[in-house]
């Protein structure tokens, strides 16, 4: 509950405060660039009737209800409205709800809007921002947490709000006004959603082509200086402001070696989130507060990190699965490029006990293309798990180690993915699935793989053997987990750099045909195969048109899933697969 507003103006004798209450940010008549066109109210109060104008004039804190169990840690939590207005009081209260819960003290900013005459558009946002993060530090002790512990969150223009408190708190956005502002205003991490105003193209013009020209530059307004703070973005694919602003700001933490998470929900706008009345339940896009939270559980914030947990135990039998059966790839003597030092190649079929759905699921492990292996841990609780969800699986061994003879690495492995794909499709209505719903998903040179599968379809990896060849080796989706072998530092070299250069390409043996689908990324974000494969990758489907989901993890290397600590991204990774089926209807 929101308690009556009250003014404050001193600041050098702070006292206990109760919970709810509102506290002005600056001494009367000390607001810098003061403009009395510009009123501090939320949409919700502006609407209500009686309002007067002439008496929100003062920027404000609002602090909410104590959560019973305090973690230590604060949120400041900052409405959107395009610097225009602050709209965002609902999910500001759903977000401080959840937030309480977990044991954050949580508060809000209220600040003066609309846009300031003269001035940058969000100059007094900006003041107001920095003057708020330096009356929440104040308030730690009496308010019971750390005062190195104080996250921000915030919506669209509050998002872009949101980067700036945490890349430029060294940069003054005001004058001191009093003794307050010897506080520091930095942020110790920052979770901005749906950020607008983030890119330029060029220099210094406004983006006006969506963030994928080529001449499209993240805003030099953002610092990025000694105080930047790790951070977790969420962005719509199809946002107006463009989703490309999120991904370079997470490229420019990579490069500062910052732990970070980026989020990005394909088919969604501007205000992603889901709408239960709507049917938009269990999808990615509906689930975006429990990300936030495993981020901040992730890097500890909370105090409340568990020791891992290996993930084979988690999935530990088969007892979802009804029926199995194995077959080789390839007909005796007619396998391509064959090599004796091979192994030799097979596919499983695992049916749910009850089905659920006629969709397929293909899975394969990585292992460098030196080995693979069909029941570790990269395949067999993804199996074990869609078996459970009702999904048909399918899991195949390609051949290893890497073909020689001049041969790519991929070359044998992906031969065997096309065949697997066309055999796949061929079995698929007598077994009583759509033959037209087929997804692959692989990990690490698996990824890879998934990568040649999805975007290379049309590409003939052999001559044809039989008639089978003559099945289409498309497939409707595809889910790539820490892909390797991704990016090149220019047109032909190794990816040297962790991907972070502009000059990083993708590699060209990525096709991205007409038939390539939309597909899922999910990779650690400190992973020596760095996650800027899954995100160039991203951009370029993107720009494509093709609408996909990634998801980066802070502070998780390579195979980031074998041991995980509950309440991480890392532990519930397998969602994000059900929930991107659910969204695209794949698994309907």
């Amino acid at each position: 509950m929101k308690n009556k507003f009250t003014f404050s103006c001193s600041f050098l004798l702070f006292t206990l405060i109760c919970a709810g209450e509102r506290i002005s940010l600056w001494p009367e008549g000390k607001i810098p660039n003061f403009q009395p066109q510009q009123i501090a109210a939320t949409t919700k109060e502006v609407k209500q009737p009686g309002f007067k104008r002439e008496e929100h004039t003062m920027p404000y804190l609002e602090w909410f209800d104590a959560p019973a169990e305090k973690n230590g840690a604060c949120m400041l939590l900052i409405s959107g409205g395009g610097y225009k207005n602050c709209c965002d009081w609902w999910w500001i209260e759903k977000v401080a709800k959840k937030l309480t819960d977990l044991g954050y003290v949580c508060v809000s900013l209220t600040y003066r809007t609309p846009r300031p005459q003269g001035l940058p558009i969000y100059q007094s946002a900006w003041q107001d921002g920095q003057r708020a993060v330096r009356l929440v530090r104040q308030a730690a002790k009496e308010r019971g947490f750390d005062p190195e512990k104080i996250g921000v969150l915030g919506f669209s223009a509050g998002g872009h709000l949101t980067v700036l408190l945490g890349t430029s708190a060294l940069t003054p956005a005001y004058e001191p006004v009093d003794t307050l502002d010897q506080l520091p205003c930095h942020v110790n991490w920052a979770v901005p959603i749906y950020v607008a105003y983030a890119l330029t193209d060029g220099l210094t013009g406004p983006n006006t082509r969506g963030g994928d020209a080529i001449d499209a530059k993240l805003s030099d307004l953002f610092k990025f200086d000694a105080k930047t703070c790790p951070m977790a973005l969420f962005h719509g694919g199809t946002d107006s402001y463009s989703p490309n602003g999120s991904t370079q700001i997470y490229r420019q933490l990579r490069r500062m070696k910052i732990p970070a998470e980026v989020h990005l929900f394909a088919d969604r706008g501007h205000g992603f989130m889901g709408d239960p009345s709507k049917g938009e339940e269990g999808t990615a896009y509906d689930n975006w507060l429990d990300r936030i939270t495993e981020f901040m559980r992730q890097m500890d914030f909370d105090g409340r990190l568990d020791k891992p947990v290996d993930l084979m135990t988690r999935y530990p039998n088969d007892e979802d699965r009804s029926d199995y059966r194995k077959e080789p790839i390839w007909p005796t003597g007619r396998m391509p490029d064959a090599q004796p030092k091979q192994c030799q190649p097979y596919l499983e079929w695992h049916f749910p006990k009850q089905r659920k759905t006629k969709a397929i699921q293909i899975i394969y492990s990585g292992g460098g293309y030196g080995s693979n292996k069909p029941d570790g841990f990269e395949v067999t609780p993804a199996r074990r798990y869609l078996n459970e969800k009702g999904m048909t699986v399918v899991t195949m061994k390609y051949r290893t180690p890497r073909p020689q003879g001049g041969l790519a690495k991929h070359t044998t492995a992906w031969q065997d993915l096309q065949r697997s794909i066309r055999m796949v499709r061929s079995q698929a209505t007598k077994e009583g699935l759509d033959p037209d719903r087929i997804g692959i998903m692989g990990s690490s040179a698996g990824g890879h793989l998934t990568l040649m599968g999805a975007t290379s379809s049309k590409q003939k990896s052999s001559w044809a053997i039989d008639d089978l060849h003559k099945l289409s080796c498309k497939v409707q989706w595809a889910i790539a987990i820490y892909p390797a072998y991704a990016l090149t530092d220019g047109a032909n070299g190794t990816n040297s750099k962790g991907g972070n250069p502009y000059d990083a390409r993708i590699v060209p043996e990525f096709a991205f045909d007409l038939a390539t689908c939309p597909m899922l990324f999910i990779h650690g974000d400190a992973d020596g195969y760095a996650a800027m494969n899954s995100v160039k990758c991203w951009e370029q489907l993107r720009q494509m048109g093709i609408q996909s989901d990634l998801h980066t993890l802070a502070k998780r290397g390579h195979c980031f899933q074998r041991e995980a600590a509950p309440g991480t991204g890392s532990f519930t990774w397998l969602g994000r697969i059900w929930e991107f089926m659910n969204h695209k209807g794949f698994n309907h």
